[in-house]
């Protein structure tokens, strides 16, 4: 029996406060409005902007349905929607692409006008949730909310993917795409070149595959959890340091190692001083950092304008500089084993045990841990 234009009953993880374990319960979903479409979720990854919206870090409203980096297939539409249809395979994205703002016609942006990054307001375009339990309305998460069997998104939140893609493709959705495309379109990471990535999670691993399909003859993987120095290495670092084994800075070990520093450096911790002495890392002339940690809203970066003024960048990179009409060929290059994702994916879980991956990651295990509905 169709269920287009009626609520649908599922289970969900809401989050119904900072700082607590998230509960599962059953939702009400909400048929799509005019240009959205609701997907039922086949796998999410859990991302660490997840665990910080969870920790005040990344703000949010609460409860929530929190996750962004998913795969699921389209179940209904609504008025309007012409580029996406029922049984379509389709990889969820929190940065929209409406095609015609100005970020959007940008060649040099891929951050649309209608993201939900800046208002945080956990809304749909009519601000309104499409989501409620116990009579409570529940908000949504980065324009996405994947910790649930169903979703609704606008329809320039998702785009439809081959439909014989595999679970491990969610991570495009996030983490992957994050990463690999902060090497590839942010920083553009030339032949012969020298990196050091921050950080060892998902994010930093991907950037490191990054630097290596660009061609990077030295990757330098920094991190403090030994545990992953031997997939730093597989997925093409050169090699790994720990910064509790030295006892100075790790960006001044980096430039004693590198002449001087590397080409690029990448931060994917989130942490402040990480960002600093990544750009620090970098040689003075014309090192480049990219940005991808996400920080509390009262975390202020402090250095030395000299530092840059001296021909050093320092840049952001959401989302890794893809657009929504990249996304396709990224699973693309994906399908076609030119670039994996599998090696990235530590546990694959039911939704009863998301906490217990949250612990996982509060404790720096696994790389990242997948959920299955």
């Amino acid at each position: 029996m169709s269920t287009a234009g009626q609520d649908i009953v599922c289970r969900a993880a809401i989050a119904w406060e900072p700082n607590k374990p998230l509960c599962i319960e059953q939702i009400t979903v909400a048929p799509p409005k005019a240009h959205e479409v609701r997907i039922k979720i086949l796998a999410s990854g859990i991302c660490g902007t997840d665990n910080s919206a969870l920790k005040s870090i990344f703000y949010t409203n609460y409860p929530v349905i929190l996750g962004h980096e998913a795969i699921g297939i389209v179940e209904s539409v609504g008025q309007g929607v012409t580029r996406l249809h029922p049984g379509d395979k389709v990889i969820p994205y929190f940065v929209p692409h409406c095609g015609s703002c100005r970020g959007c016609k940008s060649p040099n942006s891929n951050l649309c006008e209608k993201n939900d990054l800046h208002s945080r307001s956990g809304l749909m375009e009519d601000k309104t949730s499409r989501f409620t339990c116990r009579g409570k309305t529940i908000f949504h998460f980065l324009s996405t909310s994947t910790f649930t069997e169903y979703t609704v998104v606008s329809e320039i939140c998702a785009v439809r993917v081959d439909s014989s893609a595999p679970i491990e493709i969610c991570l495009v959705g996030c983490g992957f795409a994050t990463g690999y495309g902060a090497a590839i379109n942010t920083a553009k990471v030339t032949p012969g070149s020298t990196c050091a990535v921050f950080g060892l999670g998902g994010v930093g691993l991907s950037a490191i595959t990054g630097c290596k399909t660009a061609g990077a003859s030295r990757i330098i993987g920094v991190g403090t959890h030994k545990d992953k120095f031997p997939k730093a290495i597989e997925l093409g670092a050169t090699e790994c340091l720990c910064i509790k084994d030295y006892d100075k800075p790790i960006h001044e070990v980096i430039c004693e190692k590198t002449n001087g520093g590397v080409d690029y450096s990448f931060e994917c911790t989130g942490q402040i001083e990480t960002m600093t002495s990544a750009l620090q890392a970098t040689y003075c002339s014309n090192g480049v950092t990219v940005v991808l940690g996400v920080t509390s809203p009262t975390d202020c970066l402090s250095f030395n304008p000299f530092l840059l003024l001296t021909g050093r960048t320092l840049k952001g990179s959401l989302f890794g500089g893809w657009k929504g009409e990249d996304v396709p060929n990224l699973v693309d290059d994906l399908m076609k084993k030119k670039i994996s994702v599998e090696h990235l994916v530590t546990n694959k879980l039911t939704l009863d045990k998301i906490n217990e991956v949250f612990e996982l990651m509060n404790r720096g295990k696994g790389v990242r841990n997948v959920i299955l509905f």
